[in-house]
């Protein structure tokens, strides 16, 4: 069901619960601003999550609350992952899905990293 990113933040969301250690992930990058790790329900030959490290519901709560340090650790992060698995040259697509209508799932900001094939256009007509 999708979430409302104006909610306050939910410490029993599914990455919470990751970054805790509650829950396990298959991790591919982790510094002090980022946790990434594969998706479990890939959408793409390969679908790769990024969340900040901090409590934050969505990129307007980030935006809004989190420190310069905080986003430009989580910003760079991203590039960083894409860029060490190649996906440069070829192609790639980030999506963050914010609130309701953009079919938010999971009340913790993150970034999705597709790749692996052309993906084809950005919304269905």
């Amino acid at each position: 069901m999708p979430i409302d990113p104006t909610l306050p933040y939910n410490d029993d969301n599914i990455f919470a619960k990751i970054l805790r250690g509650e829950i396990p992930c298959k991790k591919v990058y982790e510094d002090d601003s980022a946790l990434a790790f594969h998706d479990i329900n890939p959408q793409a030959p390969t679908h790769i999550l990024v969340i900040p490290k901090g409590r934050y519901v969505s990129w307007d709560d980030f935006s809004a609350r989190g420190s310069d340090r905080e986003i430009a650790g989580f910003v760079r992060a991203v590039g960083l992952i894409a860029r060490e698995a190649g996906y440069v040259e070829s192609g790639y697509r980030l999506l963050a899905n914010v609130g309701q209508d953009g079919h938010q799932e999971v009340p913790h900001l993150h970034v999705h990293i597709f790749a692996g094939r052309p993906l084809g256009p950005m919304l269905a007509r």
